[in-house]
């Protein structure tokens, strides 16, 4: 990599738009690395994926109830292993953060290895990190999926209750301009809960917190990140679903022309369920890493936003990392080691009173 890598990125206050930008350069610039970064825990997730869709297709068309127990244990294993997929892609999520910071500070490579023995170093701690943050994301959205429902029930019933008493056309407006304000509603409220918990990861190993100090920071960093989040959010799941479409439609072609329906669960046949998983993988493979770029570089912004993190970058890069003395940002150092270490003990008091007599 060029030594002019960093002084390229130029660390100031990002906008959405700057910060696809920067993702969408940093991830042409190592477009090989971040993908067998980015492998394992996506084809992890891709063969949960896989196992989950071919249980559940056909547990429609068990014909007993041994063959229904079998494709239901099926199911529940394929979900088992795509939420360890999720969860082991946001414990690379980390390591993948402070190999960023350490490309920006010294301009280190970045390098799978690099990102997975940050991850190593702290496994289990970030592991059971994870598993937090993704049940504070999944009880999320179960509440916000229960209120927008709710939502869009009350938007309807008004509408309907003005179309009865008014006049007929008047419905339609009102329950689709309803109907996106609650969206829009919903989506901000759930973006600002989930960014709560956005940082955990990346605070984990660049500032070497340990797990319920990594939640309190990360409460602390998520000031103002809900437009910049949900962008980032969207960009990914829009390129990640195109990607996805322009690989699938043949697909599914080829399945309609030789009689089988994709759109009906019962219908798919074995070797459809794991084409479908194979190209979903490849997508997956090929974008997730935007999504890890974006989100470490949405930490590192937050650092500079609130905390100068850019002058510590900039003297850090001028005059080497200062000694680590375990105390918070914006007096710490730019990159503290993996391991948290312990408080300092306090001061001993000997007792002893001098006598100025």
């Amino acid at each position: 990599m060029a030594d002019s890598a960093p002084k390229q990125l130029q660390l100031a206050p990002l906008g959405a738009g700057d910060l696809i930008d920067r993702a969408v350069r940093l991830y042409r610039r190592n477009l090989f690395i971040l993908i067998r970064t980015a492998a394992p825990p996506t084809i992890v997730a891709a063969f949960g994926g896989i196992v989950f869709r071919i249980g559940w297709g056909q547990i429609w068309l068990s014909s007993d109830s041994s063959d229904f127990f079998i494709y239901l244990s099926l199911t529940l294993l394929g979900a088992i292993i795509l939420f360890g997929g999720y969860l082991f892609m946001l414990v690379v999520m980390g390591g993948a953060t402070r190999n960023l910071v350490a490309h920006l500070l010294y301009n280190d490579p970045v390098s799978a290895q690099a990102v997975y023995a940050a991850v190593k170093a702290r496994f289990w701690g970030l592991a059971g990190a994870s598993l937090l943050v993704l049940l504070w994301i999944g009880f999320a959205s179960l509440a916000i999926l229960f209120v927008f429902y709710f939502l869009v029930a009350i938007v309807f019933g008004v509408a309907a209750v003005l179309s009865f008493a008014l006049t007929p056309w008047i419905g339609i407006p009102v329950g689709i301009i309803g109907g996106l304000a609650a969206l829009v509603g919903i989506l901000v409220v759930f973006f600002f809960i989930v960014g709560l918990v956005a940082y955990v990861p990346q605070v984990m190993l660049v500032e070497g917190k340990r797990v319920f100090e990594a939640f309190g920071r990360s409460f602390t960093l998520a000031k103002g990140n809900v437009r910049r989040l949900m962008a980032m959010t969207l960009f990914t799941s829009f390129a990640t679903y195109s990607a996805l479409m322009v690989l699938l439609i043949p697909l599914g072609l080829i399945a309609f022309l030789i009689g089988v329906n994709p759109l009906v669960v019962g219908q798919s046949p074995m070797w459809y369920q794991i084409s479908y998983g194979v190209l979903a993988t490849s997508s997956s493979i090929v974008l997730t890493p935007v999504w890890m770029l974006g989100l470490s570089l949405l930490y590192v912004d937050e650092r500079v936003r609130h905390e100068g993190y850019d002058i510590e970058l900039m003297a850090a890069q001028q005059l080497g990392e200062f000694p680590d003395q375990g105390v918070d940002s914006p007096f710490g150092t730019a990159l503290s080691g993996i391991i948290p270490k312990a408080p300092p003990p306090p001061p001993i008091n000997s007792g002893r009173v001098l006598n100025l007599g």
